[in-house]
């Protein structure tokens, strides 16, 4: 029998795997966040604070 579910996840693929940490100048790439602890060693990026259970 034809199994339509296994048939759509062999097909399905990402459409992008995720932010590139390190751009071809050198510079940040600055979709990423930082927790306060490392804030002062990267300045140019914004802050994220986990909330409880995250």
């Amino acid at each position: 029998m034809f199994n339509l579910k296994n048939a759509l996840m062999e097909t399905i693929e990402a459409i992008k795997p995720g932010p590139k940490p390190k751009k071809e100048d050198g510079s940040l790439d600055e979709r990423r966040r930082v927790t306060p602890e490392k804030k002062e060693d990267y300045p140019p990026l914004k802050e994220h604070d986990h909330k409880p259970k995250d």
